[in-house]
């Protein structure tokens, strides 16, 4: 299932309140700034710092390049 679009509006990061890349075909949440990756378990983001998982240089350039690829922006930004 894919996350209602009204509430990837509103998603930040908790740890530094910025906007996150959404994969719903691997059902995460991703700060490329930090590099954390947050689980979406059962359609339910898991939103805590201490459960998110720190990403090395290789997963995160896959990330990043997945997101160019396939059109993913950012769940919002400061400018909309």
């Amino acid at each position: 299932m894919v996350l209602d679009p009204k509430l990837l509006e509103i998603l930040a990061c908790p740890k530094d309140k910025g906007p996150l890349l959404y994969f719903a075909n691997e059902d995460a949440l991703y700060n490329p700034r930090l590099r954390l990756r947050y689980r979406i378990t059962d359609d339910i983001p898991i939103m805590l710092i201490d459960e998110a998982e720190s990403v090395d240089d290789v997963e995160d350039a896959r990330l990043v390049s997945k997101a160019d690829a396939e059109g993913i922006k950012p769940t919002w930004s400061a400018e909309s």
